[in-house]
């Protein structure tokens, strides 16, 4: 960025523009902040300079008084011709394009180049290679045009060495390694990639526990915190899981409250998995909602909310539960229904299935149904049915 010392006093009557290939002149004027007419002001024309690198069309600009005419000299930005990758064997061409913002016939910066680098990294980090090296070059072409072409070093899978349980007293560590999907490098595992690190498996795993915990009458359970320490040679990560177990609970007390017309509490408790005795089993409370929000819905309610409530005695290391089963749900319709992955069976062969339909109300039982009778069909290997909102909170 350069500039010659501006005068304070003058006008311009002029402004002429240099180098320019492929922007117009009047473009470039139009991004700076003075105009002929106006006063060689230096802030105004500092200004004027910095506004024309913020565009990110030219990697040089000089301000040059003439007289009373003010050139501006501008070097444009060369074009991305093609945009190319070089050594990658596990991820796509396809997926590293999509990961980065360079595009073939836009302009291309060297800070563009560094920022789709670090991309590149982070999309590998994502699949377990934190080892992997990055090199954009640059092959210079006629017309001011680039080739940007990315050689990647992808190196091996970044491995767990060692999983270690920290707090944990009511399961030793070879019984929550056998919980959690992460397991430690093994020669014998080649086949598996399970003992590649991999942080969304790592979350997955914080929720494998607190399910089992949660299952096994621990309540209070959490996870306070997980620690991945990268080795020096970045070929391996050394896991720590820091659990507070709290107290084991057992049901105390269980029952339903209904303000359903013509329908009680006493009515629905054969629905219930868990009853008085039993250690708390946060599963088993799940199904038993689902449980009781089918049977409710069997009876010819549309909408319907069963919330479990919680009582903790610490004291005693017990629990009360209690259902509320009302009619006070959001009332929720189906806006649209969408068929993806259908590449043979026609799409009106799937929505004959379908035991809802668009401006039906949203039914939990509708849905398990449907997807029933659709793996009955025996045309697909798996049937996901997900909820997504709408263009409106209903």
């Amino acid at each position: 960025m350069a500039a010659e010392p501006i005068p304070r006093i003058g006008v311009i009557r002029d402004i002429k523009v240099e180098g320019n290939q492929r922007i117009e002149a009047g473009t470039i004027r139009s991004y700076m902040l003075v105009a002929p007419g106006d006063p060689f002001d230096p802030d105004r024309l500092d200004h004027s300079l910095k506004a024309l690198y913020a565009t990110g069309l030219f990697q040089d600009v000089s301000l040059i008084p003439q007289g009373d005419t003010l050139l501006v000299r501008v070097v444009e930005n060369p074009i991305a011709n093609r945009i190319a990758f070089e050594g990658n064997h596990k991820l796509t061409d396809e997926q590293l394009r999509s990961a980065i913002q360079l595009r073939s016939r836009a302009v291309f910066t060297p800070a563009l180049a560094q920022a789709d680098r670090q991309r590149i990294l982070d999309l590998y980090a994502k699949n377990g290679r934190y080892d992997t090296r990055v090199e954009p070059k640059i092959v210079r072409l006629p017309q001011n045009r680039v080739d940007v072409v990315f050689e990647i070093n992808e190196g091996p899978a970044t491995l767990t060495s060692r999983i270690v349980f920290v707090g944990n007293h009511a399961f030793s560590e070879s019984t929550l390694k056998d919980v959690i999907s992460s397991r430690e490098q093994a020669w014998w595992r080649f086949l598996s990639t399970s003992d590649e690190y991999d942080p969304e498996r790592v979350a997955f795993d914080k929720e494998l526990l607190r399910r089992f915990y949660l299952k096994n009458g621990y309540a209070d359970f959490e996870v306070s915190n997980v620690t991945a320490e990268l080795s020096p040679d970045r070929r391996s990560f050394f896991l720590t899981f820091t659990l507070d177990e709290g107290s084991r609970y057992r049901i105390e007390k269980v029952t339903i409250h209904s303000t359903l017309r013509n329908l009680s509490g006493g009515q629905l408790m054969p629905d219930l998995e868990i009853r008085p005795g039993d250690w708390y089993d946060g599963d088993a409370v799940e199904r038993s909602v689902e449980a009781v929000t089918d049977d409710v819905l069997k009876r010819g309610y549309s909408f319907v909310q069963v919330k479990p409530r919680i009582s903790r005695n610490k004291t005693r290391e017990a629990v009360d539960l209690a259902y509320e089963v009302s009619e006070g749900g959001p009332r929720i319709y189906v806006e649209r229904i969408e068929i993806q992955g259908n590449t043979r069976t026609q799409d009106k062969v799937i929505r004959r299935e379908f035991r809802l339909a668009e401006g039906d109300p949203l039914n939990a039982e509708a849905i398990r149904r449907t997807r029933q009778r659709l793996l009955d069909l025996g045309y697909f290997s798996n049937v996901t049915i997900t909820i997504s909102p709408g263009s409106s909170r209903d």
